[in-house]
């Protein structure tokens, strides 16, 4: 049986990136007093626990523009089905007099399109042969030039596309893009059959039920250990990723914090539990990687044995 994330996992995880940005936001604003970082702490807190209690799609892309949009000039909410980006959720409702479900076709759109297969925050110019007429309009009616685009990456792939405008703080932005992946995702996580998860796995010997509640405790807490580590090389060294992706070698621009992990999770968890599998090598392939291992180099040593 696949070792299937719930819900109430997947919110710790992304509570676990939520401290690690407001710890980034409080030494960025340390200047600047302690209400100002007091304040965009509150924001960003409230913003995910409203997140995480949206009833639906419908409500979840409400709730999202209105996060985004504390964060940027405007904001953009685009569900992704069937090749098309659709117009949820706007805010300020009124930008540029443009109604909700208006649709923008995903190959007239190429940094939309690149959003998607990336999985990466894309910055393009507001011309509507790189964003389509829809949010072309949307950021012009704002005075702005560039649109940033940010994807909502669910259990089955991007699921949406938060666009923003105007002065926008690109970190906050895209960490509620990945609170709300994970609500897109959580009812194929709670249902009857488990669907497809962040990293899809099970025990290297039996099945999880197999396990006595001591391993599964252990397996649980390797795999928090891989996905906060991963999380902190995203929210960090961002740069680098990119770059390591854009090159094939994720490896060779991270060769020093990868090492340290390795080490790390292999004497914290491989010596006292036989059935453990080498999660951050899966974490690093799903995330990272965008579940391409060629990607992480030649010299990358592969998974822990």
């Amino acid at each position: 049986m696949a070792l299937s994330a719930n819900p109430s996992f997947l919110r710790a995880m992304l509570a676990e990136r939520l401290a690690l940005l407001l710890d980034d936001i409080e030494r960025a604003a340390e200047e600047a007093g302690k209400y100002a970082r007091q304040e965009c702490a509150n924001q960003l807190n409230q913003a995910v626990r409203r997140l995480w209690q949206a009833g639906g799609p419908t409500e979840l892309a409400d709730t999202l523009a209105d996060a985004a949009a504390q964060f940027a000039g405007g904001a953009a909410v685009l569900p992704i089905e069937g090749g098309v980006a659709t117009l949820e959720s706007i805010r300020p409702s009124d930008y540029g007099g443009q109604a909700t479900g208006s649709q923008t076709a995903l190959d007239r759109a190429p940094a939309l399109a690149a959003a998607i297969e990336s999985r990466e925050p894309v910055i393009a110019a507001a011309a509507e042969s790189e964003v389509g007429e829809t949010l072309a309009r949307l950021a012009a009616s704002a005075g702005d030039d560039r649109v940033a685009v940010f994807p909502v990456t669910s259990a089955n792939g991007v699921a949406a596309l938060v666009c923003a405008w105007g002065s926008v703080e690109a970190a906050a932005v895209e960490l509620l893009a990945q609170a709300a992946g994970v609500e897109w995702q959580a009812p194929a996580a709670t249902a009857a059959e488990p669907a497809a998860e962040l990293v899809n796995i099970a025990p290297a010997e039996g099945s999880w039920d197999s396990l006595s509640g001591a391993e599964k405790q252990i397996h649980l807490r390797a795999q928090r250990f891989a996905r906060v580590r991963v999380a902190q090389w995203r929210l960090r060294d961002g740069a680098a990723v990119r770059s390591g992706r854009a090159r094939g070698d994720i490896y060779g621009e991270l060769a020093a914090q990868i090492d340290e992990a390795r080490t790390n999770f292999h004497d914290e968890f491989f010596a006292q539990c036989p059935s453990m599998l080498d999660y951050l090598h899966l974490e690093m392939v799903h995330t990272l990687a965008n579940d391409d291992a060629q990607l992480l180099g030649k010299d990358y040593p592969g998974p822990l044995l």
